[in-house]
């Protein structure tokens, strides 16, 4: 092991009190030449701080204001009204200093506050405009005045060349909706759920909280939002991500995929040096801020950008209690996992970066090396895939100081995690869809202990080209050996917690290519609200009843926003399937069909824009734990199970794609494990206009569910709506071809 470790600047050495790390003179080196190019990201950074600061204005806007207030002033007018004199009366007495050179040091002086006058009030009217969502409500081509007004405006105060974070300090809160509101829209989302006792008793519930605890605790929310950015974003991550003390393997984190039919090379080395050096570029432009700002697709409407920041050298540190995400500003390397051994591969050479032919050498060495690993360095991975208590108690007890802690350091503080598999994976023409099954699972859970799930994320290369990424939710953390001897044990039981979780999951991918958004778009449907419904139709052909189903929908229109729910079966959902399935006329059902996709539209747009329900209850339940009072209400809400949760995975950046020319480059998206025991969790894709890709899971040991027959079903109801819509379109067209008169002769033409 020791040839390979060298090769990277990193040795291992086992002694009692864990493991030693030897730096080599290449590593030190590294150390001197990394300084200069530190100190010349602070400048890069400082700069941007600036850029970003004055935004919308730009630094020289300053230069122009000064100019203009002295060219004014030597026309022997006053343009401050008389406050450049009382400056100049309080500035410091200097003998130095004439009359004139005083009046022209108060003029910049008051330039400056001028200055920043304007850039606040560009952003608090810049501020104000993005808080008007009336567009999103409007029908497509159907633009109001008032909009085309506010567009301009926005277009007006939006500068030009933003940063990747110039937009932030110009969103707006996340608002709190109102109590009332909120009450209204979650006994609608229940309704189809539950009997007319049921429903009596949960109406009832919900009316006395609206009357008595909801207003109070609505009362220290509205507190909270006028202090906080976001009155949802840090609660959201502490109780949902960073409290839960099970495992974030399959739970939390999820998986994205290589392209489907294409392998741009099967050398494992030559992937891994182009993929590490792409990734490396891509966290370049990400310190530079030189990425455009994300913006809602088709529109110039910017996106919360916050989240970047924590993408790239970040840790989830496990506690017994809850854990903590740590991020450092800046890491030349990154940790390597193969067949048990861990490596650290550093990344820059004398400031400079590896070419992706350099990366692919010193990846090659670590391959080649035949060295077994140290003992019972093989399997620690698995602390990260168990259960958070063990891991936060084995951490403490052998990793918190001495050798032992900065050893953890090093895997803590890389840029990212890598692990290089001795296995192939990818879609194989033998049998397609039971290896992209297995490719999924591999890259969700892999073998328990060959990923560091506690990482923000962690590329995965197979033996044959192909890749993957492994990513979780909150942003994450990674650990390495000490005692090793003594720790083994607690190993093994992290690794059985996490093998008998990943064993139980079941998983399905395929892509559907029957039909894509094109034709969807074409009977003048969403088609994410198609495919919601057909869901919802797939589920009910499966299970004979509706189930409470989760829809991530994104707040980033709102400074610090994630995500709020989309309660996707409604009432009007549920009384289309069950006239679709009854048999009901085809023109009853397909005006059932419509009315339902215009209220999940509706829904999607009230989550997008701050008035979603799920966010708001979880807020008022963290702040009755809070003050120590139980409401049945609450407890209620939060004890209904999601047995049917989904997410689209949108496709970034969608112009470097060309789906048309290019129809192999289709990548196929990601996917997560299921939330409920007895339910579904399915990630769909809408690649391009003619194809949809799906991940269904679920778990073995459940026997009510079945990933493939799931699969199946979704397939068929794709397949059903399409045909009921399109029949429709067929009979509207004949109808407009028989009211049309025809010409008798080209006179009349």
């Amino acid at each position: 092991m020791a040839e390979a470790h060298q090769a990277v600047a990193f040795q291992f050495t086992i002694t009692p009190e864990g493991i030693d790390l030897q730096l080599s003179h290449e590593a030190l080196r590294q150390v001197y030449l990394s300084g200069l190019r530190s100190w010349k990201k602070r400048v890069v950074r400082l700069k941007n701080n600036v850029i970003t600061g004055v935004y919308p204005a730009s630094p020289s806007s300053w230069l122009f204001v000064v100019i203009a207030i002295l060219a004014t002033m030597y026309t022997r007018s006053d343009p401050s009204m008389g406050l450049i004199a009382k400056i100049q009366e309080h500035l410091p007495a200097s003998g130095s200093l004439s009359v004139q050179c005083q009046t022209v040091v108060s003029a910049v002086v008051f330039s400056t506050m001028l200055w920043l006058s304007l850039i606040f009030t560009m952003k608090l009217c810049l501020k104000q405009l993005l808080s008007y969502h009336g567009w999103m409500f409007e029908q497509h081509g159907n633009v109001s005045t008032t909009t085309k007004v506010w567009v301009m405006l926005v277009r007006i105060f939006s500068g030009r060349q933003p940063l990747l974070y110039s937009y932030q300090g110009s969103l707006p809160n996340l608002p709190v909706p109102p109590v009332k509101d909120t009450i209204k829209r979650y006994l609608e989302s229940v309704r189809p759920l539950k009997s007319d006792s049921e429903f009596e008793t949960v109406t009832t519930l919900a009316k006395e909280f609206e009357v008595s605890l909801g207003n109070r605790l609505q009362w220290y929310l509205k507190l909270k939002a006028l202090w906080a950015s976001n009155y949802v974003s840090d609660w959201w991550e502490e109780y949902i991500y960073l409290r839960g003390r099970g495992p974030i393997m399959v739970n939390s984190n999820y998986y994205g995929m290589d392209f489907m039919y294409v392998t741009p090379t099967p050398i494992q080395a030559a992937r891994a040096g182009n993929t590490l050096h792409a990734v490396l570029l891509y966290r370049r432009k990400l310190n530079k801020e030189e990425i455009k700002p994300s913006r809602i697709p088709g529109t110039f409407i910017p996106l919360c950008a916050a989240q970047c920041e924590r993408l790239f050298n970040t840790t989830r540190i496990p506690g017994e209690e809850t854990d903590t995400v740590v991020h450092w500003q800046d890491s030349e390397y990154v940790a390597v996992y193969h067949r048990g051994r861990y490596f650290r591969l550093w990344l820059y050479q004398a400031g400079r970066m590896l070419t992706p032919r350099e990366i692919e050498y010193q990846i090659q060495r670590i391959l080649d090396d035949p060295s077994p690993p140290a003992p019972g360095e093989e399997k620690l991975g698995a602390f990260t895939a168990g259960d958070r208590i063990p891991w936060a108690q084995a951490r403490k007890e052998f990793f918190s100081s001495g050798v032992n802690k900065r050893s953890l350091d090093c895997i803590e503080k890389a840029a990212f995690f890598v692990t290089l598999e001795d296995e192939e994976q990818g879609m194989k023409g033998d049998d397609p869809v039971a290896s992209l099954d297995r490719y999924a699972k591999s890259l969700l859970h892999g073998k328990c202990y060959d990923r560091w799930f506690d990482k923000s994320f962690a590329v995965v290369l197979y033996k044959n080209g192909k890749n993957g990424l492994n990513a979780e939710h909150s942003w994450a953390d990674a650990p390495i050996v000490s005692h090793m001897w003594e720790c083994q044990e607690r190993v093994a039981q992290s690794l059985s917690v996490a093998q008998v979780l990943a064993e139980d999951i079941d998983f399905h991918v395929f892509a559907f290519r029957d039909f894509g958004k094109g034709k969807i778009k074409k009977v003048k449907m969403s088609p994410d609200a198609f495919i919601q419904i057909a869901l919802q139709l797939a589920f009910y052909r499966n299970r004979g009843m509706f189930c409470l189903t989760y829809e991530a929908s994104m707040t980033r229109l709102f400074r610090e926003g994630r995500t709020e729910t989309v309660r996707s079966c409604t009432n009007e959902s549920s009384e289309f399937i069950k006239a679709f399935e009854n048999g009901e006329e085809a023109e009853v059902c397909r005006s059932l069909f419509r009315s339902a996709s215009e209220k999940h539209q509706l829904l999607y747009r009230l989550a997008m824009t701050g008035a979603g329900i799920d966010r708001h209850l979880f807020c008022l339940y963290v702040i009755s734990k809070y003050l120590g009072i139980e409401s049945p209400f609450l407890k209620e809400v939060f004890s209904e199970p999601w047995r049917l949760s989904t997410s689209q995975t949108p496709l970034q950046q969608y112009e470097l794609f060309d789906f048309v020319n290019h129809p192999d480059y289709i990548i196929c998206g990601g996917g997560f494990g299921p939330v409920a025991d007895d339910g579904y969790g399915v990630s769909y894709s809408i690649i391009g206009e003619n194809m949809i890709a799906f991940h269904v899971s679920s778990k073995h040991s459940c026997p009510q569910t079945d990933s493939h027959k799931f699969g199946e079903q979704i397939r068929k109801a794709l397949v059903d709506l399409l045909q009921l819509m399109t029949i429709s379109q067929r009979e509207a067209s004949k109808n407009e071809q028989n009211h049309c008169p025809k010409p008798q002769n080209k006179k009349e033409l």
